[in-house]
C-alpha cells in the first residue's frame, strides 16, 4: 500500500483546518454583514413608509377639512343653487389636490319637485365643469358614498371606484353627511363629497425609489390595489386573489395582517415577477388603507454578497499562499526524517553498516538520529549475539530432541508386547509435558510364569528427571530379575539410587508382579497413586494404599509386600499423578473422584481401550490447556491360564 509522507500528512492537515477556519470566517461575515442590512433596511423602510404615508395623510386630511367645512357651513346657511355653485367653484379654485366636488341632498328636500338634486363641479381640460347628478341610471342617493355616510352617521372614506357619472374617473370619495335644522330638529338633508382622482395618488407612489426592481403597494381597506407597478392589478384584484393565483400562502398571511392595520416587516421567496424580497407594511389609520414597500432581496444585499466574494477571493489567494509556506515549511521540517526513513529501510533489509545521516538540529529530529544510531550499534551487537544464542538453542533443542528419542527408545512401545501370552493384556502410554519427562513404565516377565510391570514418577521435570528415570528404570529391571518379591526389589532399588544422591531427587513407584497361571498378585508401593482395581462385574475400587515413602531418598528403607488375586477379565490401572491433576483453563483438577467415575462406566474393556478412554477424557476436560505435568498410564487385564473361558 502506498504511504502518505508526514509533510503531506501535515500539510494537508493544517491546509484543511485553515480552510475551514477561512470558510467560518466568510460565512459569519456574510451572514453579520446580511443581518446588519436587513436591519438597516427595515429602518430604512419603516422610514420609508411613513414619509409616503404622510405624503398621502397630508393630502387627504386637507381633502378632509374641506368637505368637513362645507358640510358644517351647509347647515345653517341660507342656500341656494347660486350659493352651491358659487362653493363648488371656489373649492375646486382653491385646493388642487380636489379632482370634484358635490352637494348631493335627500330626495324632493331642497326642491320638492326634484327627485335629484346634487349639483357637482370639476375639473375638465383645465377649466371648472359642473353637472347635476342623477337619473334614472345614477341614483346617487343608493351609492355607496352616499348610503354609508348616511347610515353611519358620521364622514367615511370610500372604497375605490371608477365615477362613470361624475368624473368619468377611478376616484376615492370622501363623503361627509350634513345636516338642516327643519321644524326645530336637526335632520339628515344629504351629502358632500370631495373626489380625488387617484392618478395623482399613483404617480407618488411610483416616484418611490426602491432599489432597480422594488416598488410600492398601496390597498384599500378589504384588500384591493389602488396602487401598484401592475395596472392590471389596479381596482381588479385584492391581494388574497393575487396571492392564490399565484400560489404564494405567506403573501395571503400579510394581506391579512395589512388590513387589520397592523405594521410588520416579513421575508417572502418567489415573489411572481420580483424572486425573493423583504416587505415592510404598514397601516393609514385615517382611510383604513395598508401601504407596502417591496425591497428585491438580490439588490439588498448585493453589497453584502460583493463583499463577500471580495472577502472570499482575498481569502482564497491567503490560503494559496500560505499552502506554500505550509508545504515548503513541512518540507524542510521532514526532508531530515525522509532520509532516516531511507536509511531505516536498508537498515531494516540487513544493511547494519549503512551510515546515519548528520542531523545537527537540536529538536527531536536531531535526538531521533542520535537514538537511531545508537540502535544500530546495539542492534549489530543483539543480532551478534542472537546469532550466538540461537546456535546454542539450536543445539540445546537438538540435545534434548536426541534425548527424548533415547527416553522414548527404552521404554516399551509395541503393543500387543507378547502376541503369543493369551493369559493377560497389557498397555501403557507416556506424554511428557516438556520435551523429556521424569515418568517410567516397564513390564517384562520375570520367568515363565510370573510377569512384573511397574509405573514411576521421578521429581521434577526435563533432563535431570530424565536421567533420573533412566537410571530406575535399568536398576528396576536388572534387580527384578533376580526373582525377589516387589518389597525386596523396591529396598534394593531405594538403596542405590539414594548413594550419593546429591541432587535429592526422588521416584514414586508402584511394581507388581503376578502369576499368570493363578492370578496371584504381589505388589509393592513406594508413594505413589495407589492404582484402581476393576473386578470383573464390581465397582472399580481403590488398591489400598501402603503409606511407605518415595524412593531415592533414605538408603535403609525396607519396602513390603501384598498380595492380592486376579480373576479372570479383572484389570488394574496404574497411572501417575498428571492424570488426576491435569486442569482445565480456569485451573480445575480432574481429580480422583472424576477417574474412578469414568472406569465405573467402562466395564471389562481391553486394557488398550481402557488406557484410550481415560485420555480422551482428560484431553476433553482440559480443553487444550497447557499441560502441567506428565500423564503415564498403564492398564493390564488378566485373562487367566491357557484355555480359560476370557469372554467378559
Amino acid at each position: 500500500m502506498k504511504r502518505t509522507g508526514i509533510a503531506v500528512r501535515l500539510a494537508v492537515l493544517i491546509l484543511a483546518c485553515s480552510l475551514v477556519i477561512l470558510t467560518g470566517i466568510v460565512w459569519y461575515n456574510y451572514v453579520v454583514s446580511r443581518n446588519i442590512i436587513i436591519s438597516q433596511d427595515e429602518h430604512t423602510g419603516a422610514g420609508l413608509a411613513q414619509a409616503t404615508s404622510a405624503r398621502i395623510s397630508k393630502v387627504l386630511y386637507a381633502v378632509q377639512k374641506v368637505a368637513d367645512s362645507i358640510a358644517y357651513t351647509l347647515e345653517d346657511a341660507e342656500i341656494s343653487p347660486k350659493l352651491i355653485d358659487d362653493l363648488g367653484r371656489r373649492v375646486l379654485a382653491g385646493n388642487p389636490e380636489i379632482f370634484g366636488t358635490a352637494i348631493a341632498f335627500e330626495p324632493y328636500s331642497f326642491d320638492p319637485a326634484r327627485l335629484y338634486f346634487a349639483p357637482y363641479h370639476y375639473r375638465s381640460q383645465n377649466r371648472i365643469a359642473s353637472t347635476n347628478l342623477g337619473s334614472r341610471d345614477y341614483r346617487y342617493f343608493h351609492m355607496d358614498w352616499y348610503q354609508l355616510a348616511k347610515e353611519l352617521d358620521k364622514a367615511i372614506w370610500t372604497e375605490p371606484y371608477y365615477d362613470e357619472g361624475g368624473g368619468h374617473a377611478l376616484m376615492c370619495t370622501y363623503s361627509v353627511p350634513f345636516y338642516r335644522q327643519v321644524d326645530g330638529k336637526r335632520t339628515f338633508a344629504g351629502v358632500v363629497t370631495a373626489d380625488i382622482d387617484l392618478t395623482w395618488l399613483q404617480s407618488m407612489i411610483s416616484e418611490v425609489d426602491v432599489y432597480d426592481s422594488g416598488h410600492v403597494f398601496l390597498l384599500s381597506r378589504y384588500g384591493t390595489f389602488i396602487s401598484s407597478p401592475n395596472p392590471d392589478l389596479i381596482m381588479n384584484e385584492t391581494i388574497f386573489t393575487w396571492a392564490e393565483e399565484r400560489g404564494v400562502p405567506e403573501l395571503r398571511d400579510v394581506g391579512r395582517a395589512m388590513v387589520q392595520g397592523k405594521s410588520g416587516y416579513r421575508e417572502l421567496k418567489d415573489l411572481p415577477g420580483v424572486g425573493d424580497v423583504f416587505l415592510y407594511y404598514m397601516p393609514l389609520p385615517a382611510e383604513n388603507w395598508s401601504l407596502a414597500i417591496v425591497f428585491p432581496k438580490d439588490e439588498m444585499l448585493a453589497g453584502v454578497t460583493h463583499l463577500s466574494h471580495t472577502v472570499a477571493i482575498i481569502g482564497l489567494a491567503g490560503f494559496l499562499a500560505l499552502a506554500a509556506l505550509v508545504i515548503f515549511i513541512s518540507g524542510g521540517i521532514t526532508r531530515p526524517l525522509r532520509k532516516l526513513t531511507v536509511v531505516a529501510n536498508r537498515v531494516a533489509s540487513g544493511d547494519l553498516d549503512q551510515k546515519v545521516p548528520e542531523i545537527r538540529t537540536r529538536d527531536e529530529v536531531g535526538e531521533l538520529a542520535t537514538s537511531f544510531k545508537t540502535m544500530k550499534t546495539s542492534l549489530k551487537e543483539y543480532i551478534a549475539n542472537l546469532t550466538t544464542a540461537t546456535a546454542e538453542r539450536e543445539r540445546i533443542e537438538s540435545e534434548l530432541r536426541i534425548a527424548r528419542e533415547i527416553q522414548m527408545g527404552i521404554l516399551p512401545k509395541l503393543f500387543p508386547p507378547f502376541p503369543e501370552r493369551s493369559e493377560f493384556d497389557v498397555y501403557a502410554s507416556i506424554e511428557p509435558a516438556k520435551e523429556v519427562g521424569g515418568d517410567l513404565y516397564d513390564f517384562f516377565f520375570v520367568d515363565d510364569r510370573h510377569f512384573c510391570f511397574l509405573v514411576g514418577d521421578v521429581s521434577g521435570k526435563g533432563v535431570p528427571a530424565a536421567f533420573f528415570m533412566a537410571v530406575t528404570k535399568t536398576l528396576l529391571k536388572v534387580v527384578a530379575e533376580r526373582g525377589l518379591d516387589p518389597g525386596p526389589i523396591l529396598s534394593k532399588v531405594n538403596a542405590d539410587l539414594a548413594a550419593e544422591n546429591e541432587s535429592c531427587m526422588f521416584v514414586t513407584l508402584f511394581l507388581a508382579i503376578v502369576d499368570i497361571e493363578t492370578g496371584e498378585t504381589r505388589y509393592a508401593n513406594a508413594g505413589h497413586n495407589p492404582p484402581v482395581f476393576l473386578r470383573k462385574g464390581s465397582e472399580p475400587e481403590w488398591v489400598p494404599p501402603l503409606n511407605e515413602p518415595v524412593a531415592g531418598v533414605m538408603e535403609d528403607m525396607e519396602y513390603s509386600t501384598k498380595t492380592m488375586r486376579m480373576e479372570p477379565g479383572d484389570s488394574l490401572f496404574i497411572y501417575t499423578d498428571g492424570v488426576t491433576e491435569a486442569m482445565d483453563g480456569d485451573r480445575n483438577m480432574y481429580s480422583d473422584p472424576r477417574l474412578l467415575e469414568l472406569l465405573g462406566t467402562l466395564g471389562a474393556v481391553p486394557a488398550q481401550e481402557l488406557v484410550t478412554a481415560v485420555d480422551v477424557s482428560i484431553k476433553a476436560f482440559t480443553g487444550g490447556a497447557e499441560q502441567s505435568d506428565d500423564i503415564t498410564m498403564l492398564a493390564m487385564q488378566f485373562h487367566g491360564p491357557l484355555g480359560t473361558n476370557k469372554e467378559s
